[in-house]
């Protein structure tokens, strides 16, 4: 018997071919898809297909009731010819002068304050950049309150201090300022953060071998702490001009552009221009103007910094 069953063969295990590379490709492909799926559909459907949108309405003459009219490109005709809007993009530029400068300096001499070891200093950097996470709506109502010419805070102090009040968000000459004075309270952190990690990143051999070549406070941060900022100064170049030129909630929340249109910004002519006398079509284009401008000056900050040999990007 034992010969006998011996004898006999046992059916083969069935084992399954592996999977082919295509096979194999497609799996990945749809599990990845899995993932960036969802986030694809948001960002498809929440900014490219809005942005082709706007551009095939900057081409026509839509008040959002009546059908469109197509005009060619007669709205980017009278872009140059409207003297409302060649003054909001004046007002957009004086307050990119005074806003990116301030903010990378003001950011930058804070972060190395900070980054000294004081007592509390997590408390201070807490406090500092609390103002960028408040919402600029929230900032702006509170500013109304401190820069109100009756009863604001800010005059109470120039009373107490012996010194003449001043108009402030209601007046023509100082509500550009203010709203670069408030806007450089809520940015400034966002900056301070960014220094702050970039001097930590510094070596510290470095740093000590200028000290023992005899080199004090001062010459150590201009030739060694200053060119490791380099690439982390172009970056808040660029981002904190970016946030200049699309200023719209501050001046919503505060003037409405006035008094008499002295801080009406490009975004905000805009809005205006859309939603208020429905001119979508000329609201458009004046969007497809500024993100022309905003992409020639961030393409050229970051052509010069490759050619000076910085590498932010």
């Amino acid at each position: 018997m034992s010969v006998l069953f011996a004898g006999r063969r046992r059916p083969a295990a069935h084992v399954s071919a592996p999977p082919s590379g295509r096979v194999r490709w497609l799996h990945r492909t749809l599990t990845g898809w899995g993932f960036a799926g969802p986030a694809t559909v948001l960002v498809v459907g929440l900014s490219i297909f809005p942005a082709v949108w706007a551009f095939l309405i900057s081409r026509q003459k839509w008040n959002g009731i009546s059908p469109a009219k197509p005009i060619g490109w007669l709205n980017y005709e009278l872009m140059a010819q409207d003297p409302d809007l060649l003054a909001a993009v004046r007002h957009t530029l004086v307050f990119t002068v005074l806003f990116v400068p301030a903010s990378i300096f003001l950011g930058m001499l804070v972060a190395v304050a900070l980054n000294r070891p004081i007592k509390l200093v997590g408390f201070y950097r807490t406090c500092i950049f609390i103002p960028f996470v408040a919402s600029a709506a929230a900032t702006g109502i509170l500013a109304n309150f401190v820069f109100n010419p009756q009863y604001g805070a800010a005059n109470s102090v120039l009373r107490t201090l012996g010194l003449p009040q001043q108009q402030f968000l209601e007046s023509q000459s100082q509500a550009l300022a203010v709203i670069c004075l408030i806007a450089l309270w809520g940015q400034v952190g966002f900056t301070v953060v960014v220094y702050l990690a970039a001097l930590q990143d510094i070596p510290k051999d470095v740093v000590e071998a200028a000290r023992m070549d005899g080199a004090n406070r001062r010459q150590v941060f201009r030739h060694v702490t200053m060119p490791q900022l380099g690439p982390v100064t172009v970056f808040t170049s660029i981002w904190q001009t970016i946030t200049a030129l699309q200023l719209f909630d501050l001046v919503f929340t505060t003037t409405r552009g006035g008094p008499l249109g002295a801080t009406q910004t490009i975004v905000y002519y805009v809005y205006t221009q859309a939603f208020k006398l429905t001119k979508f079509g000329y609201g458009s284009a004046v969007a497809y103007g500024l993100f022309a401008a905003t992409m020639l000056i961030t393409v050229g900050m970051i052509l010069y910094s490759r050619r000076s040999k910085i590498e932010a990007f």
